[in-house]
């Protein structure tokens, strides 16, 4: 399984999403791969993705994709995190 998780510019905001999705994931005991990418990258990297993990901004650039979108309010909040993941893989 892969999920992405996405920033606008850089991968600053991404990487802490990132590692929270892992810590979301090994509540939830699921086994993915959990990529950080910008904008840029996202249709490359996103190609087999499972879940692209978002803020609401930025759901409108990422296009067209078979992923689910899953828009994420608190980067840091890793119980809302668990909560959608576990939602969207359900």
């Amino acid at each position: 399984m892969k999920i992405v998780a996405l920033c606008g510019v850089g991968i600053g905001t991404s990487a802490i999403l990132k590692v929270n999705a892992e810590r979301a994931l090994a509540r939830l005991d699921i086994e993915a791969d959990v990529t950080a990418t910008d904008i840029a990258g996202v249709q490359s990297v996103g190609l087999d993705a499972q879940v692209i993990l978002t803020s609401s901004e930025l759901v409108d650039a990422i296009g067209k994709t078979n992923a689910d979108i899953v828009v994420i309010d608190n980067y840091f909040d890793v119980d809302e995190l668990t909560a959608k993941l576990e939602t969207a893989l359900g």
